[in-house]
């Protein structure tokens, strides 16, 4: 799979700026008066804030490669296979003394682009039942969730001040099961 090009997030004044000039340029143009413009921030703001967890099922060593496989993927997170997006996924719950190596962080799917994170840097005694946080995993994380392989679409728990308070429940497969209104 070709992978997209890293490109360097733009800054919310870069961006604004840019959008302004082009907008007055294209006005101009068209001999029209600028308009007042208005942005929602939206990604930029809810991105940074949101993590995804991911619980390790299984680790794979074959050679010279590592795989590490968790209990997500593309159904609670498909922006990986569908454009490109790289994650930087780290070991949370437990201090590791390792180095860290070079492992490909893949999905529960069984899919060709089922990748969470490719050449992600994490300790060589990564196990099963460690936690992986993935940071800014946020803003379109449980929006672009989907019921992929009858895998429910996951929680959503707000934590403050160390306080976590579920936002979102799990999709269990009750739910799923009762939208089927059989033949």
């Amino acid at each position: 799979m070709p992978t997209a090009p890293v490109r360097k997030p733009w800054t919310l004044t870069a961006l604004a700026r840019k959008i302004r000039t082009e907008l007055a340029d294209a006005c101009a143009t068209a001999g029209l008066p600028v308009p007042r413009l208005i942005i929602e921030p939206g990604r930029a703001v809810v991105g940074p804030a949101g993590i995804a967890l991911y619980r390790v099922l299984s680790v794979k060593r074959t050679g010279s490669r590592t795989y590490v496989a968790v209990d997500g993927g593309m159904s609670d997170n498909p922006r990986p296979a569908l454009y490109g997006v790289r994650y930087a996924p780290r070991l949370i719950g437990r201090h590791s003394a390792e180095a860290p190596a070079p492992v490909t962080v893949v999905g529960r799917h069984c899919e060709a682009d089922d990748i969470v994170a490719s050449d992600a840097r994490l300790p060589a005694d990564i196990r099963p039942g460690d936690l992986l946080a993935v940071p800014v995993a946020g803003a379109h994380h449980l929006s672009m969730a989907s019921g992929y392989n009858l895998v429910g679409r996951p929680p959503v728990a707000a934590v403050r001040d160390g306080i976590a308070r579920l936002l979102v429940r799990r999709e269990s497969l009750e739910d799923i099961r009762g939208r089927d209104v059989g033949l």
